[in-house]
């Protein structure tokens, strides 16, 4: 890694750690007012904890290969505190880039619980989700597991599952996660449409500037460990460009095909769908196949989130809508488009089948665990807040504290 491969990564790492704190306030805005200190907790929770356990233990368990599906990779203390890393400035670099990918894949998933869950049980299931779930998945994606191998094993010459930035590893991880805990949880009291207007649009736009800017980090970041002259940061970046934008233009245009107005909360999260979408795909498409897959994912997640109210489950914050739902099609994107292995592109069926068989898998595997771990939490120490508690707002009841103090109210604690 030359010096400017080195300087980017930093850069890099520092912009997807600014991501979480921008989901805090794009999920604090979407939230009711009397939940949004809960909201913005429940990430900050998260980046507190992971990056904890991240060290402890975490970096090790991702970046040792498994050998099969069933076997984590890495035992959890075969390199405790990173202490292999210690006169590896370069490898230092790169599992604190890493850190950050954990980070946010577990706060990512607190918008499906939305003003119902306990702050310690939530801490709870992140710690176990990330022990459990992100650190092994990491691994099979990224640090020589199956995943990585699977091309390989199957005997496709020069294919291999294509995963850039996390299609897999993060958003139907997450997306999948969500899902299990929006149902193991239940639906809000009053679930309804009225119940998920967003109290602060502001808010919500200002975390999706955030998360976008970030998302450079998060795409092109990965280009720093090598000659940044070699790769193709180029093409990452513009992709990451065209599909948010096509991403907000399908979101708008289905808003309007349903008779309603083109809305700031829907340009945003059109934006966000479309982020999740180029995620995967981004060093392996073209842009005009980025545009279309960003118009895509826009329309298909707006669809996905307007599902919710027919089969009646209560994903709050349309995690499942938009990081599942475009993670599956990101992931599968370069099956049909990806340079040269693309089935509509000059190769044949095998990248697609490895695309699928990944998706699948990590989208079960996470669905399943985290539906176990919710329902052990919700059976033991309770992950749900009382009814009385909810009806008094989750700030209140959990931290004790405000958003927005009103002139009325200061003057009567004076």
């Amino acid at each position: 890694m030359d010096a400017g491969g080195t300087a980017w990564l930093l850069m890099s790492a520092a912009l997807v750690l600014l991501m979480t704190p921008g989901l805090a306030l794009f999920y604090g805005g979407l939230v009711r007012e009397r939940g949004v200190v809960s909201m913005m907790m429940m990430s900050f929770g998260a980046l507190a904890l992971v990056a904890v356990l991240w060290v402890l233990y975490g970096w090790s368990m991702s970046s040792v290969p498994g050998e099969s599906f069933f076997e984590f990779a890495g035992a959890p203390l075969a390199d405790p505190a990173m202490a292999s890393l210690a006169h590896d400035d370069a490898g230092m670099i790169g599992a604190a880039y890493g850190a950050t990918f954990a980070i946010i894949t577990v706060a990512l998933i607190s918008g499906a619980i939305a003003d119902r869950a306990r702050f310690g049980s939530w801490l709870l299931f992140a710690g176990l989700f990330a022990t459990l779930v992100y650190f092994p998945v990491a691994a099979w994606v990224w640090g020589g597991g199956w995943i990585m191998q699977l091309g390989e094993r199957l005997g496709f010459a020069g294919v291999e599952v294509i995963d850039y930035a996390g299609g897999t590893a993060v958003h139907i991880n997450a997306g999948a996660a969500a899902l299990a805990l929006a149902l193991v949880l239940g639906r809000r009291q009053g679930f309804g449409r009225r119940l998920a207007a967003p109290h602060s649009v502001p808010l919500v736009l200002i975390g999706t500037a955030l998360l976008w800017f970030g998302w450079f980090g998060f795409n092109v970041g990965a280009e720093g460990t090598g000659d940044l002259t070699a790769g193709i940061p180029g093409l990452i970046f513009m992709n990451t460009i065209a599909a948010p934008a096509a991403g907000i233009l399908g979101w708008l245009l289905l808003e309007r095909l349903r008779g309603g107005k083109p809305t700031a909360i829907g340009a945003a999260s059109g934006a966000i769908a479309g982020l999740v979408g180029i995620t995967p795909a981004c060093a392996s498409i073209a842009p005009d196949w980025a545009l279309l897959l960003g118009a895509v994912c826009g329309l298909a997640a707006n669809w996905a989130c307007e599902l919710k109210w027919l089969a009646k489950y209560d994903d709050s914050l349309d995690v499942v809508g938009i990081h599942l739902v475009a993670g599956l099609i990101g992931s599968l994107w370069p099956g049909l488009f990806a340079y040269g292995t693309g089935l509509l592109t000059g190769g044949g069926a095998e990248q697609l089948l490895l695309q699928l068989v990944a998706s699948v898998a990590v989208l079960g595997y996470s669905f399943g665990m985290s539906w176990v771990l919710g329902t052990a939490i919700q059976r033991t120490i309770g992950f749900r807040l009382t009814s009385e508690e909810e009806v008094a707002g989750v700030d209140e009841s959990v931290h004790g504290e405000r958003a927005y103090r009103r002139e009325a109210d200061a003057e009567l604690v004076a």
